[in-house]
């Protein structure tokens, strides 16, 4: 994927566009292959899930039914599931394609804030990876689930390699001194207990694939909980 690529989490089988380039480059175990010089940070067996969050408001997009393998990198996020099929919510299942590999990316300029979601008597905690989109107030969010364990352990390596890669790229993100100031500290102190918010300052906004990503019909489920707090 090229650093000046937007990530599209309405319909993530994108990434694996064959003539586009824009999925993360596996090995024959389908494993990420880092690219020159990147260091693998953690990996993860969990779920994941698009949402598009609004202001009073958050729709569930597109879920996979079965874990994914998560590889955290000091770049970006990559997720890949082999032998499931994309479950786009509300999607009518007569004649759907079942993909063998199902793959997506993230990298470190995108994401503008994190959502910790605690585990309940009825599901896991999630942690949401939010980004800004262009001309719209709706956001697009990366949904990783499992037990809260693995997920306070990815949060934390999530929020030290976005700002590591901020403060250390400037010819990608331009930053304020006190954004610089407030990355620093991300690097350097863990958050509070209980701390649902985390803000990533220097964010660049992402830009969906078509228009379709921002006015199709409302097809979607609406969440329970609001994401901005995690209350049920």
């Amino acid at each position: 994927m090229h650093d000046d690529a937007s990530p599209f989490f309405i319909a993530p089988h994108r990434f694996d566009a064959a003539d586009d380039g824009t999925g993360p480059l596996l090995d024959r175990r389908h494993e990420l292959v880092p690219e020159g010089g990147e260091r693998v940070l953690g990996r993860h067996r969990l779920h994941v899930a698009g949402h598009l969050l609004g202001p009073s408001q958050a729709w569930l997009r597109w879920t996979l039914p079965a874990p994914v393998a998560l590889t955290v990198t000091d770049r970006r996020m990559a997720y890949v599931g082999t032998g499931s099929q994309l479950a786009l919510v509300g999607a009518r299942r007569r004649g759907l394609r079942r993909p063998a590999l199902v793959s997506g990316q993230l990298r470190w300029q995108w994401p503008s804030r994190l959502e910790s979601v605690p585990a309940t008597e009825d599901g896991d905690a999630r942690l949401l990876v939010v980004c800004d989109a262009l001309r719209t107030i709706q956001q697009p969010a990366l949904a990783l689930i499992g037990p809260s364990a693995q997920v306070n352990e990815l949060t934390q390596q999530v929020r030290r390699a976005v700002a590591s890669f901020r403060l250390t790229r400037p010819e990608l993100v331009d930053l304020s001194p006190p954004e610089r100031d407030a990355l620093s500290r991300l690097t350097l102190v863990a958050p509070h207990p209980g701390q649902a918010r985390v803000v990533l300052p220097g964010s660049l906004p992402v830009e969906f694939h078509s228009r379709d990503d921002y006015y199709r019909p409302r097809h979607a489920d609406h969440l329970s909980y609001d994401a901005a707090s995690g209350q049920q």
